[in-house]
């Protein structure tokens, strides 16, 4: 049996003769002329196209969003697309400040029918087309590079001509040459000359000339190369505005469009989280953020992220990948314990306000709606700074760093045997269960204290394996005297190795934690307790290390 896996039925993409190409040098400052295509090219690429609730809902959300020009559909296609364009034009539901694009193919008829669809528009955007590259010439519809010019030059006569006879709307007319891409860039610069030459734009009413990756047929800087050379050869350049509209096929839909701006394009066309024919369009949410994260304006509102993924979703019927950039649930977050760390670290000493630069994190959750809970989840991969996030930041517990290690490997034992995600819930359980339980072999039943000369006197009853217990010491604090007179009593010899504290919470009733860690022949052994007393939770922390290093012991006599 053959192998079919074979890599020489391709041919590579030929290179684009432009040795001095500027693109490379140049910087994106500013965002580009958003446009989007999610209500007609997202649309058609469903499995089941979106009702007209369903469109209205996007619509809506787009324009919340920001947009200002949203293509709404290819109303001489169908007639659903149609009656969508009439419901926004005769309800009033395009904001004045939001035009309206459709599309058509560059036939007679069907130019005429799409201008009947947007009778009453206050502005539009009429964007025809006509396929261009060699495969389409030569194996689709058999058409000489003449032909293809003389297609095109008809159908923009066409919409020149049912422009003039409705003067009402303020029209704005724009041309793809598709497949761009598989285009001969001087045969694409030849056909959308042909075209410019017959709508005749002006600097102050300028067409659209879109340049679309139809299919994505080689690397992004090949596509730079094709705008940059595109740009310096076509014919009124400051009376046109050069529109790029990218595809995914090859996973670089967003790197081709950013990379397409560098070369001079001013306008991009996508859509959200990246909905389209095959693996998808340009996501034009990505785009936008990767300018936000480097301090430019994306001049769209992406705040609530989970309300667009929502909204999406709900239109579409299409998943948003957990990984996906941006958009994701787990996008923010790690499990590496090593990273958790890291970002646990210097989101401990950011100041509100000052520029971002947390390890891990390329832009602030928090901007687009998610939050610090998002960013840090426990598995059997994670480490001690994962745990500690999670009782920081949901319960508060600061804990110290002996602290983290002894209790990760707490939870890194269940989450071994589970094989699954911890969540915050059943850590908290853990760290009840192992430090906070009052299941302890030695407690506090009552204490006084008594000052003399700068020294403390401790005297107590204390719960010692079920029985009565008395001691009394003296040291130069309440829980120095404490361990004196405990010693005295049963004979141990051990040593406070650490010790912490701190509030949890703020305000005068706001209760302390106490650590402490004790050590004894070579082991160590850790105490938490809370109190709105810190003595109390000082002796009772103590004690619940302390009852770890009897209970050890009695276990072996």
């Amino acid at each position: 049996m053959s192998n079919r896996f074979d890599h020489r039925k391709y041919k590579p993409f030929p290179p684009i003769a432009l040795k001095d190409r500027t693109w490379p040098d140049q910087l994106i400052t500013a965002a580009p002329t958003w446009c989007s295509v999610d209500l007609r090219d997202g649309n058609q690429a469903l499995i089941e196209p979106m009702s007209v609730a369903q469109k209205q809902k996007l619509f809506e959300l787009l324009v919340e969003v920001g947009f200002k020009e949203i293509e709404v559909g290819f109303p001489a296609a169908s007639q659903p697309d149609f009656d969508f364009v009439r419901s926004l034009i005769e309800e009033n539901r395009v904001p004045d400040d939001v035009t309206i694009q459709v599309l058509t193919q560059a036939r007679p008829e069907l130019i005429q029918r799409t201008f009947e669809s947007l009778k009453g528009a206050r502005r539009a955007i009429l964007h025809v087309y006509n396929s261009t590259s060699v495969v389409q010439r030569e194996k689709v519809f058999k058409t000489d590079k003449a032909g293809i010019i003389d297609i095109a030059i008809a159908g923009a006569k066409e919409v020149k001509r049912c422009a003039e006879q409705a003067p009402e709307t303020e029209w704005v007319f724009q041309y793809s040459p598709e497949s761009f891409t598989g285009t001969e860039v001087d045969y694409a610069v030849e056909v959308c000359n042909a075209v410019v030459d017959v709508w005749q734009p002006t600097a102050d009413k300028p067409c659209i000339l879109n340049l679309p990756s139809t299919v994505e047929m080689a690397t992004p800087n090949v596509y730079a190369d094709q705008i940059e050379w595109f740009g310096r050869h076509i014919n009124k350049r400051e009376a046109v505005i050069i529109s790029l509209h990218t595809h995914n096929d090859r996973s670089c839909a967003v790197a081709a469009a950013e990379l397409g701006v560098m070369a001079g394009a001013q306008r991009v066309e996508g859509t959200l989280l990246g909905n389209g024919e095959r693996t998808g369009n340009m996501d034009i949410v990505i785009m936008a953020m990767n300018l936000y994260s480097q301090g430019i304006d994306p001049e769209l509102d992406l705040h609530d992220m989970d309300r667009i993924v929502s909204v999406v979703r709900e239109c579409t019927q299409i998943d948003v990948h957990p990984r996906q950039a941006y958009s994701g649930d787990l996008v923010f977050t790690a499990f590496s314990g090593s990273h958790q760390d890291a970002i646990k670290k210097c989101l401990d000493i950011y100041e509100e306000g000052a520029p971002w630069e947390i390890a891990y994190l390329p832009i602030d959750p928090r901007d687009i709606g998610r939050t610090y809970q998002d960013v840090i989840r426990v598995n059997s991969q994670s480490g001690k700074g994962g745990v500690a996030y999670v009782l920081a930041n949901k319960f508060g517990f600061e804990l110290p760093r002996w602290l983290q290690i002894e209790f990760s490997r707490v939870v890194q034992k269940v989450t071994e045997e589970s094989g699954q995600e911890i969540q915050p819930d059943r850590i908290w359980e853990l760290f009840n269960q192992h430090y906070l339980s009052d299941n302890k072999v030695l407690s506090l039943e009552d204490f006084s204290i008594e000052k003399h000369e700068g020294r403390e006197t401790f005297n107590a009853q204390l719960d010692y394996f079920g029985q009565p217990l008395q001691i009394s010491g003296q040291g130069d604090g309440v829980l120095d005297a404490f361990v004196e007179g405990l010693k005295q009593v049963i004979k141990m010899d051990f040593e406070i190795m650490e010790y912490g504290e701190h509030a949890l919470g703020q305000g005068a009733d706001a209760e302390a934690v106490t650590y402490i860690q004790l050590k004894c022949e070579g082991r160590r052994y850790s105490g938490v307790a809370i109190s709105k007393d810190i003595i109390s939770s000082s002796l009772n922390a103590f004690m619940g290390a302390a009852s770890q290093l009897l209970s050890e012991q009695a276990a072996a006599a």
